[in-house]
């Protein structure tokens, strides 16, 4: 099932698969990354995070964070726990976020994608985003696609 993220129950669970599935792929400083990981619970804070599990009462398998800018849909983190991988929950939470965007009126989204993320790149691209430009300064990919 998918459903909102409770700060209390969740938190500690997606800041853990921030910290082991999405941290390692990153090209930023470590000093970077430790002042990202103090902002955490404040940026989850902002935007909307949903999290997929198996019924409402359990701890979460993974976790889409995204924020609404007028007509843009902009999916900040997306991950999933490595057992819980390949069982459709990524695609389940992107479904949910498009189509919560698509209701508020937004018409595109965009997502980075980390360089060196190929499993993540190939996953938004199955889900219809494409290339748009390639930021040298975060070593990310910038995908998008058309929300209808």
């Amino acid at each position: 099932m998918i459903r909102y993220r409770r700060p209390k129950q969740d938190d500690t669970v997606i800041i853990g698969l921030i910290e082991t599935q999405l941290v390692p792929l990153s090209h930023m400083p470590e000093s970077v990354l430790n002042q990202i990981k103090k902002e955490m619970p404040r940026r989850l804070a902002h935007g909307v995070t949903l999290v997929a599990c198996p019924d409402y009462d359990s701890d979460p398998l993974g976790f889409v964070h995204y924020m609404l800018h007028g007509d843009l849909l902009y999916i900040d983190m997306l991950a999933i726990a490595p057992n819980a991988q390949r069982k459709r929950w990524g695609n389940m939470l992107m479904d949910r976020a498009e189509r919560f965007a698509l209701s508020r009126g937004c018409k595109r989204a965009k997502v980075a994608v980390d360089a060196g993320n190929a499993v993540g790149l190939s996953f938004y691209q199955k889900m219809d985003y494409s290339i748009a430009r390639y930021l040298t300064q975060s070593f990310c990919y910038e995908l998008e696609k058309r929300l209808s």
